[in-house]
């Protein structure tokens, strides 16, 4: 057996690395932190689209679509009759007039926001797409319209090919009504019930992207229901 000491010198280099690292795990994340870039432009929406079953991959969707989960936060999924979807739990989404969701920036909505039938008319972001009978949109505005909280604008920031998001202000019009299905909600309970943080990657060559989360809905006749979003495209220069 080797009688070899490691000198005092590497000892406490070795110790103190190894606080360093252990002072990083508890504090929940790498003693060495990586700044993430802020992302600009404008994301662009990939109309929602069927992929059939091919070389043993099974058949899903891709692009951009909204799905609503019933109250409990199970994989149970509220089925949209209006839906061009094979499967009714997916509604699909259609590019609005500005092509997708602007970083940096406010879309909000027309005034009035809503026809006389309480169909939504913001066509900005997606083009109003109908829901349960009544035709639905997207906007994002200042000042939350359901909570009367201020917002930020929409922001997303990528680190390697990860990226993350605040997306506090996008708003979900139907039926004269407004439901903030942002993340994090604005206001002092950013993340209630099963709402969670953007996520998703990106890549810096092709500035294609891919984003999901989801956001509890607070309110009206679908309270305690969560929408799950999933934003697909290409990130388009300012």
């Amino acid at each position: 057996m080797s009688s070899h000491q490691p000198s005092p010198r590497v000892s406490v280099l070795a110790f103190t690395a190894a606080l360093t690292v252990g002072i990083g795990t508890l504090l929940g994340g790498p003693a060495l932190v990586v700044a993430a870039t802020p992302l600009s432009g404008t994301l662009s929406i990939a109309p929602g689209k069927y992929v059939a079953p091919k070389k043993g991959k099974p058949a899903h969707y891709t692009g951009s679509y909204f799905r609503m989960i019933l109250p409990g936060g199970t994989e149970k999924y509220f089925r949209n009759v209006n839906s061009k979807a094979k499967d009714k739990s997916y509604t699909l989404f259609i590019p609005g007039s500005q092509r997708g969701l602007k970083l940096g920036s406010f879309q909000q909505p027309p005034a009035p926001a809503f026809a006389s039938d309480g169909f939504a008319l913001a066509s900005t972001i997606v083009q109003p797409m109908p829901f349960a009978g009544i035709n639905f949109s997207i906007s994002t505005a200042p000042t939350d319209a359901q909570s009367g909280q201020p917002d930020v604008v929409p922001s997303l920031s990528v680190t390697g090919n990860q990226v993350t998001g605040n997306f506090s202000s996008w708003t979900a019009e139907w039926n004269s009504i407004y439901f903030n299905q942002g993340s994090p909600k604005p206001g002092s309970e950013p993340y209630p019930g099963f709402t969670k943080p953007v996520t998703g990657t990106y890549n810096k060559k092709t500035r294609a992207y891919q984003i999901i989360w989801y956001s509890l809905i607070v309110g009206g006749p679908f309270n305690g229901f969560t929408g799950y979003w999933h934003l697909q495209g290409t990130l388009l220069p300012s």
